[in-house]
């Protein structure tokens, strides 16, 4: 079984149309969607109501979101690199449609592995939903997230 993809995005038309880019691109993992930043945390936590971890396995990736609501893609992203247990070193890529200079350089500031831009365009979409594929879950090695993932 592959490990999911945690997609954290509140609106729901982008969030369809990234799903859509990943079935199109025939990528095998599957799509978890969280739709604000507090409920990623209990879920990357393991907190109620996602302790059980063969249903809410963790993810391979994190595909964040900047404005979400209840806790700011930013403040996710600041958690999570804040972790001691290796969760620390989960892969984050920001998708976002922010493309200011301020809100890149937060993001590589608390760690983020990767900005992209949210683009208008499917067929663009789905071009970097392809080569996240290519690069983050084929190419890239993985880090060690120790007992967190089974």
């Amino acid at each position: 079984m592959n490990d999911p993809i945690l997609l954290v995005e509140d609106n729901n038309a982008d969030a369809a149309l990234i799903e859509r880019a990943f079935q199109k691109a025939k990528i095998a993992n599957p799509i978890r969607r969280l739709g604000d930043g507090d409920a990623a945390v209990d879920y990357l936590s393991g907190n109620p109501p996602y302790e059980d971890r063969i249903f809410n396995r963790m993810p391979v990736l994190v595909l964040l979101d900047v404005k979400l609501p209840r806790r700011s893609g930013f403040e996710v992203l600041s958690w999570l690199r804040s972790q001691q247990n290796g969760l620390q070193r989960l892969p984050v890529v920001i998708l976002t449609s922010s493309g200011q200079a301020s809100d890149i350089n937060r993001a590589y500031d608390l760690g983020a592995n990767s900005y992209l831009v949210k683009p208008g365009n499917p067929a663009l979409l789905l071009e970097i939903i392809q080569h996240l594929d290519s690069y983050w879950l084929t190419l890239n090695q993985k880090p060690d997230l120790g007992q967190l993932h089974d």
